[in-house]
């Protein structure tokens, strides 16, 4: 392997900004190097724990793992909320490895046992490969997940101290089972839950419920075993953290390791002469052929895994149309890829026979692949967490690094890009969940009753929910209800109807002719994707659907391009069950509340790549009812009539406002625009009045609704100055637009939307008199 250069990202970015790419730079920023700070070894870490780290050269530690392992040691929770290779991991290995050691030989034969949850089986199988080079004597390690065969788990459940696995794997075996493991769970002494700002919305809240019935059957069996937490930069790390196990948290967050400076760049793809914007993939695929070629070594991330596949094929393409022979050096990683192959594709990354990766988040969350010089982004990550966390994939052998947002044709990455402050000196976000959120909380506490019975004791565990929640299952014939509790009442196990990732059953997609499973989706999501007609694109060929089979949870699909694409229309409504908070702007009404949203896909568009529609077609699927927790507001008509707005022109200024609304909520809340749905009218029944509103989209809700509710005034003014500023004419993708509309974007005024918007904000200061 040739020498590798020091790498310089500021003569990079300049290669990358001649000639016609000049005007794309918007915006370039250097953050500064940051020196390390140690501190002496510990004198209670096991030798043999010292010997094993002292021997790949690790032999001090920097303040912050210091300050992990003593606190963990000492017995407290803790949580570490530090930036990326950081080496957050040495700081929870020093306890968990020294309390391993000292069990060893134990008078019970097994001694201590710990756990270690990982949101990826990537991430696990990272960890694990770490912990076989260290070969600490006398600590047995063990990977389960699904594809663990029978006689491997019955091994790993009476012999192994260290267990690593993930969330999924507790609820739907470990936890349903715990007498069998009754024995590691008697000797548990460390549960660690890594890369947890990972588990927010509602899997954050299957996940919480998930940990809690774990601390729960491990009292049972006389442990209390320590949770350690480790994290992303996040906003209140300890409030994360103690929301997940139920218990209080310490955190750790001041970062001592060092750091070379990061260039970082703000990127906009050029207009084209239609008035349109070049796609962030071809963009995204171009820059990391350029760097390629000039010997960069760089990971290029993508939102999907049809976009990773994208940027990778596009990348190659285009240093093979140059005449270079470095296509061969760019691949894709994703979710769906076999094990070996990914971790092929890690070696290679390290020993850097792989010159240009485009890869999803799977590569966000921790691997070892250190050594990249610079990563570029297909659009805005979703949080300001996630982007510090992709930036700081490369630049980890103590080198300079480079770091590309690529603006997507979206709201928010349109208003980042004029506002960079927001970028960089804005503080990350916090994680939002609802542990008690009851649509999740009631199935968790039936999978906890058939475990141990439940018991009023039990809001130690759950909350203060518990009774009112156990009793709604005892209505449904979940629960029996006897003098010392409430128990299972049925034949199955409730933890194989709860699915921590999903929404609903997963519809295979399954092409006719050979019988092959091409992918899966869940059901929402196939309602509008691989519906009777639809063109679904799989690895970039083309297939149509033929026909979807809900009840057998099937899309059969032949191959054939015909030359069109397909989206679907759906028409939804909605009903307000409870007001939970309300304040009056004026004339104006802010509300949060549980509601009812009814949608259904009624048809189809056929549309030509120019985006000319062929043709609309009919269809008959079931309605969808989501209850759930939404935001919304209120301006009488004559309010309206003041901003500007006439009659006819309401309906497309209230949906307007209603798509950028959308598009903004992730500038302060941790989610995606997919992640939450809306709905505008200009007469809703319930409030009588012209009304907008935006709903999380999970049952019972996921707690971003709620944040917009609070941070109203920020969100609704930037919404506003977004859609004001952009330069199009009648509405864009930057503003307006909304890729997930189901009328087709159609009817929508940006002009309306401005003055709906602009005059909302003023009448909250408008004092309403009283009595």
């Amino acid at each position: 392997m040739s020498e590798v250069l020091p790498f310089d990202p500021l003569t990079t970015l300049a290669h990358l900004t001649r000639g016609p790419r000049a005007g794309r730079l918007v915006h370039a920023r250097t953050v500064p190097a940051r020196e390390g700070r140690t501190v002496e070894w510990p004198s209670w870490v096991a030798p043999e724990v010292t010997a094993a780290l002292h021997g790949e050269g690790i032999t001090s530690l920097w303040e912050h793992q210091s300050r992990v392992a003593e606190l963990a040691r000492s017995g407290r929770h803790v949580v570490v909320a530090t930036g990326t290779a950081s080496g957050k991991s040495l700081g929870y290995l020093l306890p968990v490895l020294t309390e391993l050691c000292e069990g060893v030989g134990s008078v019970t034969g097994r001694g201590a046992t710990a756990l270690y949850l990982a949101p990826t089986k990537a991430l696990g199988a990272d960890q694990a490969a770490r912990l076989h080079t260290l070969a600490v004597p006398g600590v047995r390690t063990a990977a389960l997940d699904g594809d663990t065969p029978p006689e491997e788990r019955r091994w790993v459940r009476q012999h192994a101290h260290y267990v690593l696995t993930n969330p999924d794997l507790l609820h739907h075996t470990l936890l349903p089972g715990h007498e069998r493991w009754r024995g590691f769970l008697r000797a548990l002494r460390y549960v660690v839950v890594d890369e947890c700002h990972v588990y927010r919305g509602v899997f954050g809240a299957h996940v919480s419920a998930v940990l809690r019935r774990l601390l729960r059957v491990a009292a049972r069996y006389g442990a209390s075993p320590t949770v350690i937490l480790a994290s992303a930069t996040v906003a209140e790390p300890e409030v994360l953290a103690s929301t997940l196990v139920g218990q209080p948290v310490e955190a750790v967050t001041q970062d001592a390791s060092p750091r070379r400076e990061t260039v970082v760049a703000l990127w906009e793809p050029p207009e084209a002469e239609d008035g349109t914007r070049r796609g962030t993939v071809a963009e995204t695929a171009s820059l990391l052929a350029d760097l390629v070629e000039v010997g960069v070594q760089t990971v290029a991330f993508a939102r999907s895994r049809p976009g990773v596949e994208a940027v990778a094929s596009r990348a190659r393409e285009d240093l093979g149309s140059r005449g270079c022979p470095q296509g061969s050096l760019v691949a894709a990683y994703r979710g769906g890829y076999l094990p070996e192959e990914r971790r092929e594709l890690e070696r290679a990354l390290r020993e850097r026979r792989l010159m240009g990766l485009a890869a999803t988040t799977a590569l966000e969350l921790g691997i070892d692949i250190a050594g990249l010089d610079a990563v570029v982004m297909a659009g805005w990550p979703g949080t300001r967490a996630s982007f510090w966390q992709q930036a700081g994939r490369a630049g980890r052998r103590g080198s300079p690094s480079l770091a590309v947002l690529v603006a997507a044709d979206d709201p928010l990455d349109a208003y980042l890009l004029a506002h960079p402050e927001l970028i960089f000196d804005a503080p990350v976000e916090a994680c939002v969940l609802d542990p008690e959120n009851p649509y999740v909380l009631g199935p968790h506490l039936a999978a906890a009753a058939a475990e141990l019975p439940l018991t009023r004791d039990d809001v130690r565990w759950f909350g203060a929910g518990v009774p009112a929640l156990a009793e709604q299952l005892v209505a449904g014939g979940v629960l029996r209800r006897r003098p010392t509790g409430w128990f299972w009442a049925r034949e199955d196990r409730p933890s194989d109807h709860v699915q921590l990732r999903d929404a609903g059953q997963a519809v295979q997609i399954v092409d006719v002719r050979s019988g092959r499973v091409l992918g899966t989706v869940d059901e929402e999501r196939a309602l509008t994707t691989v519906h009777d007609g639809a063109v679904y694109v799989h690895q970039g060929q083309a297939h149509v659907v033929t026909h979807l089979d809900l009840e057998a949870g099937v899309a059969m699909v032949v191959v054939g391009d015909p030359g069109w694409s397909t989206r679907a229309r759906t028409e939804s409504t909605f009903t307000i069950t409870e007001t939970e908070s309300a304040t009056a702007w004026g004339a104006a009404h802010l509300c949060t509340g549980r509601v009812e949203v009814t949608t259904r896909v009624t048809g189809f568009q056929r549309l030509l790549p120019s985006g000319e529609v062929l043709g609309q077609h009919p269809l008959d699927l079931p309605e969808r009812c989501l209850v759930t927790q939404a935001v919304w507001w209120t301006l009488p008509e004559e309010e309206l009539a003041l901003a500007g707005v006439g009659e006819d022109a309401v309906p497309g200024a209230l949906h307007a406002a209603e798509h950028a609304s959308i598009g903004m909520l992730p500038l302060l809340a941790t989610c995606d625009r997919w992640d939450v749905g809306g709905v505008s009218t200009p007469l809703h029944p319930d409030t009588g009045l012209p009304t907008v509103m935006v709903y999380d989209g999970h049952a019972g809700g996921a707690g971003f609704s709620r944040r917009g509710f609070r941070e109203a005034v920020t969100w609704l003014a930037a919404t506003r100055d977004l859609v004001e500023a952009c330069d199009c004419e009648a509405g864009c993708p930057r503003c307006v637009q909304s890729p997930k509309c189901g009328s087709g974007n159609d009817p929508l005024d940006k002009a309306g939307a401005v003055a709906v918007l602009s005059h909302l904000l003023s009448e909250r200061s408008v004092s309403v008199p009283t009595g």
